[in-house]
């Protein structure tokens, strides 16, 4: 971040200048708590200049939003390839990443901020929602989800985002953990859903087919056949 270094910038070079810095400032803090002010001072220049590119801090935070939930978004991004155990660990890693580097904007966003309620923010939210999900189901190999498997997908993109929030709130359980659990959560959402649902079952025994010994979901099913029946 620059601090007190003034040069002519061309507008958009200023502009993206400015996100960057108030993402980094939302970042550290609720964007509720950063002031116009303070941007202008780590952008190093004048607190009118930042009013000549954006008409306010919720018009910033907006846009520093939108350059995060994209960021966010792309963290769901992983090559078709191997088990689907050991895909959806390194995401997590990459999302739990993304919640420690960002946690007080996360919280925000989720939780309440400058912004949240507006169409723009509320929009924003739900594409990286479905970016996630669109993704996950590239990850599954499948076009047109059942009911069920929307059912899912859609429960688990929430599950991921509570737990972030309550981790947030002391990180009272180590994150390598919550990230394996995850994974588990969402084989576990499956193979509920497939006691239902023949094509569920079909689904689920393809998905464990292809699991390497030692991997996420193997270890999964290693540790509830280990659990004592009563």
């Amino acid at each position: 971040m620059s601090t007190g270094v003034r040069r002519r910038m061309g507008v958009e070079e200023r502009r993206q200048q400015l996100i960057g810095v108030a993402l980094e400032l939302f970042s550290r803090r609720s964007p509720d708590e950063v002031s116009i002010d303070e941007i202008a001072s780590a952008a190093g220049i004048s607190r009118p200049l930042v009013y000549h590119y954006f008409p306010g801090k919720l018009s910033l935070y907006e846009a520093a939003l939108r350059r995060a939930s994209d960021d966010l978004a792309g963290r769901f991004e992983e090559p078709p390839e191997g088990p689907l155990g050991a895909r959806l660990l390194r995401v997590m890693r990459r999302y739990f990443d993304f919640v420690d580097e960002h946690g007080p904007g996360f919280s925000a966003l989720m939780r309440g901020g400058p912004a949240v309620g507006s169409s723009t923010t509320n929009a924003l939210i739900d594409s990286v929602r479905q970016a996630a999900y669109v993704q996950i189901l590239s990850h599954l190999d499948v076009e047109e989800p059942p009911a069920r498997l929307e059912l899912v997908v859609r429960s688990w993109i929430s599950l991921a985002e509570s737990t972030a929030l309550i981790w947030l709130d002391g990180r009272r359980v180590p994150r390598g953990e919550l990230e394996v659990q995850l994974v588990h959560d969402f084989a576990a959402l499956l193979a509920v859903s497939a006691s239902f649902d023949e094509e569920m079952g079909a689904l689920l025994g393809r998905v464990l087919a292809k699991e390497t010994p030692g991997g996420p979901l193997d270890a999964m099913i290693a540790r509830i056949a280990g659990l004592p029946v009563a």
